[in-house]
């Protein structure tokens, strides 16, 4: 069945992936980006079924306005990606307070934009499916030096659980993406590292030269991870948290285990705190 995707942050990385695995997939897209003409050979091969679009995501008139032009020339939207982002790298001790929030705009507050904006679209028309881009460190967290991009990663699964259970009776699904590292910029040009100071070289400074820094390419292969995506589209049952990457799978999966075995450990503290629950209640042996 074809579908029309609306996807933000489409220049590059994630974003193009996707759009182009939805065009090559039969589907029609409006790829938005802050510079639409850098999807210039897109339109070229694929004409009238790509929409190119200006859009800011912090602007959240521009990000309704950008929707509204998609339903008009397509008629309806059925997939809206938030995937643009990125990270800057600092601690939190000496990190510049106007570039946390900066980030914090983007990578939160565009996906609340796009994400609200979305809504009476997809009620009006019966539904839809809402993908949001968050990241392994939004389900696992503590890399040190990116405090502002997992905090918002964070802030975009407790957002997305919430606008799930208020649209679900309106036929629209939300699935939290959560890759690990990819084969795209995002560790390249666009992230900016900020003085590590020698206090933080052991955290800060060993997770950016291993991790962020370092060379190699990760293992994430974006190309993949987008006709992964486009098939999960296809189907009527899908994931709530979808992680991507074997790095992705095995941090979530562990950290799911180590939380359920600390939650039934502590059981019994937990349910003492309440009125009509036995009390006190034995604490866990060390």
């Amino acid at each position: 069945m074809e579908q029309t995707w609306f996807i933000t942050g489409s220049s590059r990385g994630f974003g193009r992936a996707l759009v182009v695995a939805a065009l090559q997939a039969g589907d029609r897209v409006a790829a938005t980006a802050r510079r639409p003409e850098q999807l210039d050979d897109l339109v070229a091969e694929y004409g009238d079924r790509i929409l190119p679009l200006a859009l800011d995501v912090t602007d959240a008139a521009r990000a309704a306005a950008a929707l509204a032009e998609a339903r008009d020339r397509f008629g309806r939207i059925d997939v809206i990606v938030n995937n643009a982002g990125y990270a800057n790298v600092a601690p939190i001790e000496t990190a510049d307070d106007a570039d946390v929030r900066t980030q914090f705009e983007t990578n939160f507050w565009g996906v609340y934009n796009v994400s609200k904006a979305a809504i009476p679209l997809l009620r009006a028309q019966g539904g839809g499916l809402v993908i949001q881009f968050s990241s392994v460190g939004g389900r696992v967290g503590g890399s040190p030096g990116i405090a502002s991009y997992q905090a918002a990663k964070f802030a975009i699964d407790g957002f997305s659980r919430v606008l799930r259970a208020e649209t679900a009776p309106f036929g629209v699904k939300v699935l939290v993406v959560e890759p690990s590292g990819f084969r795209t910029d995002w560790a390249g040009a666009s992230m900016e590292v900020h003085d590590i100071p020698e206090q933080y070289e052991q955290t800060v400074g060993l997770m950016n030269a291993r991790v962020r820094q370092s060379g190699n390419a990760p293992a994430g292969d974006p190309v993949r991870a987008a006709e992964i995506l486009v098939a999960v589209t296809k189907r009527d049952d899908i994931p709530t948290n979808l992680p991507l990457g074997v790095t992705a799978s095995e941090m979530s999966v562990a950290q799911d285990r180590r939380l359920l075995a600390s939650d039934l450990a502590w059981e019994p503290v937990s349910r003492s705190a309440d009125a009509d629950q036995p009390y006190p209640a034995e604490f866990p042996a060390q």
